[in-house]
């Protein structure tokens, strides 16, 4: 803990600790003498290693910023700045609103915050939306089985039928039997998404998971794609439970060997060790997440429209998608006690999966407390 923040006192700190958007303090000569968790996530680095570091350095900001707190040190004013790009060298720049406060007992020092433009609507849609996926998907538990057994019946009625009828009246009952096992299909991923049991926790090596997730691909749904590994073989075990990691690293598989509409394609496996990541819980505590997984493929990318929703039930960017798939995943990597994101452009989307390490003296054959 820096001096700045011994100074806060513990209610000062503990909302230091909670402000929900990204905020700075920088000195005199414009470099970093602090950030809160919410920065931390945002620069994608942790507060020792951007202390110090001049904030231009780490921050790309689509205006005269060095003007700007110039202005606010001379004034000793608050000044804001609507609608402009900031990136951080590491992901694509995004519309923030900044503004630049002095501090009253150090002139010379300033608090930046930093509010993306998207956060107050994102958290409003996302509330909406979990509310009304999570109604939608009680239902559809409670209908579930009902419906699969009439479906059932329909489906073998209609192949009945097929038995003695023409090659035209054949295609009827064909797309019957076609629509019928989609509906099942969907209902039976409903069931799996409320159903999910939770991990059973041990040692997991994660590279053994990815390589019997691209193995499996590879012969089923990803014949048409090439798949590097770019591992870091040094990467301690990580605290999961295998056979949900494996549904998770195939459901993303399938997504990105989809994405390319049986034309060929590269998926990129990627795995790297990462200190600066940590997991802040509502009770002011963090967990370390340092082991991080990489799914990356060169497809066309979400569509801009459901790309901050595409981990919500029901939202999907593909013809006739259930949008279960990815609501499943980040599910999944919750109950690890996890993290997945994704960035995403046309020619490139990453999905990023970061995860805890295994306690030392785990045993892979048993599972976590």
């Amino acid at each position: 803990m820096s001096a700045s923040s011994d100074r806060r006192g513990p209610v000062l700190g503990s909302i230091w600790a909670s402000l929900p958007t990204p905020a700075l303090i920088v000195d005199a000569t414009d470099r970093v003498t602090e950030v809160n968790p919410a920065a931390e996530v945002f620069l994608n680095h942790s507060a020792k290693s951007l202390a110090g570091q001049p904030i231009l350095d780490r921050l790309a900001i689509d205006a005269p910023i060095e003007e700007i707190f110039a202005r606010a040190r001379v004034n000793q004013s608050p000044l804001f700045v609507n609608e402009v790009d900031v990136g951080t060298g590491e992901r694509p720049p995004v519309s923030c609103t900044l503004q630049v406060s002095p501090l009253a007992d150090v002139p010379d020092m300033l608090l930046l915050t930093i509010a993306p433009r998207e956060l107050a609507d994102r958290l409003g849609r996302s509330q909406h939306t979990r509310s009304a996926a999570r109604s939608a998907i009680g239902m559809a538990e409670m209908l579930a089985h009902e419906i699969k057994n009439p479906l059932a019946g329909i489906t073998g009625a209609a192949q009945l039928l097929s038995m003695g009828l023409g090659a035209e009246d054949r295609e009827l009952t064909d797309l019957i039997v076609l629509e019928t096992r989609r509906i099942v299909k969907l209902l039976e991923q409903v069931e799996q998404f409320g159903n999910l049991r939770p991990p059973e926790q041990r040692a997991v090596n994660i590279h053994d998971v990815l390589d019997r997730a691209r193995k499996s691909a590879l012969v089923g749904f990803a014949t048409h794609m090439q798949v590097v590994e770019n591992y870091d073989p040094s990467l301690p075990p990580t605290l999961g439970d295998m056979d949900q990691l494996l549904q998770v690293f195939l459901n993303l598989l399938k997504n990105a060997s989809e994405a390319t509409k049986g034309q060929p394609g590269t998926i990129t496996l990627h795995t790297f060790y990462d200190l600066s990541l940590r997991l802040r819980r509502k009770d002011g505590t963090g967990r370390a997440l340092p082991l991080q997984v990489e799914i990356i493929d060169d497809g066309p990318g979400i569509p801009p429209d459901i790309a901050a929703e595409i981990f919500e039930p029901f939202v999907s960017g593909r013809e006739n998608g259930t949008g279960l798939g990815l609501a499943l995943v980040s599910k999944i990597i919750g109950d690890h006690g996890g993290l997945i994101n994704v960035d995403s452009v046309p020619g490139r989307t990453v999905f990023r999966i970061s995860l805890p390490i295994a306690p030392k003296g785990s045993d892979p054959d048993m599972p976590s407390p």
